[in-house]
């Protein structure tokens, strides 16, 4: 079995106080995007996890991928299997890459060993996982709330947008990243998202000020997106990868650190 899970950005990403349990209250509109990881599942005599492509840094703990396997070996004893990520999506990039290689593996292994979850089942399953990972499980455009967890599906025209997105090979620790933000607690994010031409003045990422003070080339790279005709340009979660949207597809755009561009439409 071969799924691919794919990239994710925000439109916005407020960032409203720090919850008593570490955590912050957050709000967000989060969309998938056609950049991929490739997870690869075969039969096995006992569990085995493999990956190649991307290098992804270690720290002596377990990733994510393995930790969606355990928790379903520990709560419905499923047998071994072999996994093999090839690492496609940057790292530490604010794309949410190793939450959606954890919430495919959720699904591909609710249907490798037939368990039959619902996805309500594997929503609550991928929150025990990491505040992203709930979105991967639909996969479709949604309001998040919460520390992110709390999803709420919305219809968004991304008909005819095409995105530039960039990387520019930062890691950003998301940790250093909310202890470099201000929470605040009003206004709220506008759930309503109307045309693309009315995102830039709704949508603001709160860590893109403290974040670009740090690492100007991102700020350096929104701004030049915007000069570029962008209907919206921004920082993707806590970065540092940045993109630009368009209603057609640009050209002669900057290439260095551009690690897509092309139609935004929502893939599965």
């Amino acid at each position: 079995m071969i799924v691919y899970p794919n990239a994710k950005i925000n439109l916005g990403l407020r960032v409203l106080r720090k919850r008593s349990d570490g955590y912050h209250d957050i709000q967000s509109i989060m969309l998938p995007i056609p950049l991929y990881d490739i997870l690869e599942f075969t039969a096995s005599e006992v569990f085995e996890y493999h990956a190649s492509g991307l290098s992804i840094p270690q720290d002596g703990s377990v990733g994510l991928v393995e930790k969606a396997y355990q928790l379903l070996q520990r709560a419905y004893g499923i047998g071994p299997v072999r996994i093999h990520l090839r690492k496609q999506i940057p790292i530490g990039a604010g794309l949410g890459g190793g939450s959606s290689d954890a919430a495919f593996t959720l699904k591909a292994l609710n249907e490798w060993f037939s368990l039959n979850l619902t996805t309500k089942d594997l929503q609550a399953l991928a929150s025990q996982l990491g505040s992203d990972c709930p979105f991967f499980i639909e996969n479709v455009p949604a309001f998040s709330a919460g520390r992110g967890e709390r999803l709420n599906p919305i219809s968004i025209d991304l008909i005819n947008l095409y995105i530039a997105l960039y990387n520019p090979g930062i890691h950003v620790s998301t940790a250093k990243a909310y202890g470099a933000v201000r929470p605040y607690p009003t206004p709220e994010l506008y759930q309503e998202t109307g045309t693309c031409d009315s995102w830039q003045e709704k949508y603001i990422n709160d860590f893109e000020i403290p974040i670009g003070e740090v690492h100007p080339e991102i700020a350096n790279g929104i701004s030049e997106l915007k000069r570029q005709g962008a209907m919206y340009a921004a920082m993707s979660g806590s970065g540092s990868s940045y993109f630009g949207l368009f209603s057609k597809k640009p050209e002669n755009l900057v290439t260095n650190h551009q690690v897509y561009l092309g139609p935004l439409g929502f893939i599965d």
